[in-house]
């Protein structure tokens, strides 16, 4: 039945209080060594990042042989095409599987800026997706993004290619092919499950 007595400190009342003063204003700790053969944090190499890509570099226009697919339909000339391709904001995707819809294009393209609109390829005669697009950004810069950070990225199982496209124009959305899809599949000798039309094998 007794009351438990207050322990005190000597000289500094309740123990309890003498702790609190003595976390608060003790001595500063003194600094834990590194490990041995550790780099001095004043001595630590500065690392310099290359600057972004240029739009020259991401076309290929500094290599020693420039490659340039001439849309004839839409360009009266190659320049004309180069002109365009300096102030575009769009890109052209390719190796799409056919499966490839619009939500899934803006699902990827939309986490490297905003989309303006999205134009899918499609078979001339049967007017079905056929395995390319044209996404066109609201800013040039995050054009430019794309193709350098989404480049062989998966899409539906598969790596696109991704290009900067000196822009949309009616029209461009259908294959050239024979078939009504794309050149490419035209002269592929082998079968590639994702890029087949419905109904076919």
């Amino acid at each position: 039945g007794q009351k438990p007595t207050k322990l005190l400190a000597r000289n500094h009342g309740p123990v309890h209080s003498q702790t609190a003063t003595m976390a608060g204003v003790g001595p500063p700790q003194a600094a834990i060594p590194s490990a041995p053969g550790a780099p001095s944090s004043r001595c630590l190499p500065r690392v310099i990042l290359p600057p972004p890509p240029s739009a020259p570099d991401l076309l290929c226009a500094n290599a020693p042989e420039k490659k340039l697919y001439w849309d004839r339909s839409h360009y009266d000339s190659p320049d004309s095409q180069l002109r365009a391709l300096a102030h575009t904001s769009t890109v052209y995707v390719g190796n799409l599987a056919f499966s490839t819809r619009t939500p899934h294009l803006r699902s990827l393209f939309s986490s490297v800026g905003p989309v303006r609109a999205i134009h899918m390829g499609l078979d001339r005669y049967r007017k079905t997706p056929c395995g390319f697009a044209f996404v066109e950004f609201e800013e040039r810069v995050d054009a430019l993004r794309a193709v350098a950070d989404l480049t062989g990225a998966k899409l539906d199982g598969r790596p696109i290619r991704v290009e900067l496209d000196a822009g949309f124009k009616p029209g461009r959305q259908y294959g050239r092919g024979t078939s009504g899809g794309q050149v490419r599949d035209d002269r592929r000798a082998t079968v590639d499950p994702a890029r087949r039309k419905l109904g076919e094998g």
